[in-house]
């Protein structure tokens, strides 16, 4: 069994627990953006021959998994179902923190909070950890939801606070704790392109859900606000959507939140399916990351909405759905933001200070690389000097390693982010 994987159980309330990774056959990690809770699927060896070793895991005992993969912890949660079979393999699913806000009712009445407020009270309320929660700025006047689930809550307060600010946030757990954050501090610079790590791909568009007319309508049916997009129509006919703001708006905000929907509605949806891609662990549901498919004239940063991480022996790899996601801008306090035009990474250049370029051919010399532009630790150490590929440029200012390197033969294999000054 590989080293790399390590799989931990525990009973509840336990500190320590019983390393069981030598009978792992397979994992699977998974999540989608829109959920609170991320899964844990593995298969163990079940032999009850002489001297074989097994798991004895009994779920109505209340037992704990702790997943890390090259000594990093990746998943934290509950086993919640277990699977014997003539086979003598056993098959069992975990979830994390993220469970007890979708399996926990309640009724939620909130007056003048924010959405941060309503996650830190869902959480209080049924006794779950929250290490960290970004602070959120619009103030909701009111919010009822009556004997349903705290993601629910959550959800709608999340939502109403992206309605009047054009910023979202999403909530993820880690390390048996829960946290708020905002999307925009999850864009990563990792890139995937043809002919380097992406082999199997699907690309779809859709305007069947698109509007070229939004109406904002007071609770009496007046006409508060309109936008619409003239040039769409002329293309593909008129399609309107009608809502009804929040009344604390003032005309400047309800007239503004009217063209801020109508950009967003107006887009075509855009889906991109990646298959056994490389896997990196960190490319998780709500993390934004850049592609490049030349064929299809894709070069732009795309959001996660879906992953699904495999682990069988040595072999990593994770199949994604991603959508073209606008970068959301935020604004001061009780304001409403539209969001950018433009879908590009804003810190990428094809042209560095030093005159190095994308697709420059240089000799790599030799070290070590990172996952991301921005990460302290290498993801790969001790490589051999050989001929590179530059494959991208990030001039964001957290990018400590701006320049991302392909090998182009078996001399190296630099794979990753990589300083100035390391190749030439």
């Amino acid at each position: 069994m590989t080293t790399k994987i390590s799989l931990i159980i525990l009973k509840t309330g336990a500190t320590s627990g019983k390393e069981i990774s030598q009978l792992v056959e397979s994992i699977t990690w998974s999540g989608r953006r829109g959920s609170p809770t991320r899964t844990l699927k593995f298969t163990l060896l079940d032999n009850d021959g002489y001297k074989h070793a097994r798991s004895e895991i009994d779920i109505e005992s209340g037992y704990h998994c702790i997943f890390s993969y090259n000594g990093t912890e990746l998943f934290r949660g509950m086993i919640m179902r277990q699977t014997a079979s003539y086979k003598k393999t056993a098959d069992y699913i975990a979830y994390d923190m993220g469970i007890y806000l979708s399996n926990n009712k309640d009724t939620f009445v909130y007056e003048n909070k924010t959405a941060t407020d309503v996650f830190k009270d869902v959480c209080s309320r049924f006794g779950i950890l929250v290490e960290s929660a970004a602070q959120t700025t619009y103030t909701i006047p009111d919010l009822t939801k009556k004997k349903t689930t705290g993601w629910d809550a959550i959800e709608d307060a999340l939502s109403l606070d992206y309605e009047n600010t054009g910023v979202k946030h999403y909530v993820f757990s880690e390390g048996g704790k829960l946290y708020l954050k905002k999307r925009l501090e999850n864009v990563k610079q990792w890139v995937l392109e043809t002919d380097v790590n992406i082999s199997t791909y699907q690309y779809m568009k859709s305007i069947e859900d698109i509007k070229t007319r939004i109406k904002l309508l007071s609770s009496e049916g007046t006409v508060l606000a309109q936008a619409q997009d003239d040039s769409l129509e002329a293309k593909i006919g008129t399609f309107q959507d009608i809502d009804t703001p929040d009344e604390s708006l003032t005309t400047a905000q309800i007239t503004a939140l009217a063209k801020f929907l109508l950009e967003e509605k107006s887009t075509p949806e855009r889906t991109l399916t990646l298959d056994k891609v490389l896997g990196l662990p960190d490319v998780i549901s709500g993390v934004g990351m850049f592609i490049n498919i030349p064929h299809l004239g894709l070069s732009k940063t795309f959001y996660v909405d879906e992953d699904k991480h495999t682990f069988e022996g040595e072999l990593h790899t994770m199949s994604l759905t991603l959508n073209l996601t606008p970068v959301e801008t935020s604004s001061s306090s009780n304001s409403t933001s539209s969001s950018s035009s433009s879908s590009s990474s804003s810190s990428s250049s094809d042209t560095s200070s030093t005159g190095y370029k994308v697709g420059d051919i240089v000799q790599f010399n030799g070290g070590k690389c990172c996952a991301a532009s921005s990460t302290s630790s290498p993801s790969k150490t001790n490589l051999s000097a050989g001929p590179a590929k530059i494959t991208y440029i990030s001039t964001a200012s957290s990018a400590a390693h701006p320049y991302h390197l392909v090998h182009t033969d078996g001399q190296t294999e630099v794979y990753g982010w990589v300083d100035a000054g390391t190749f030439s």
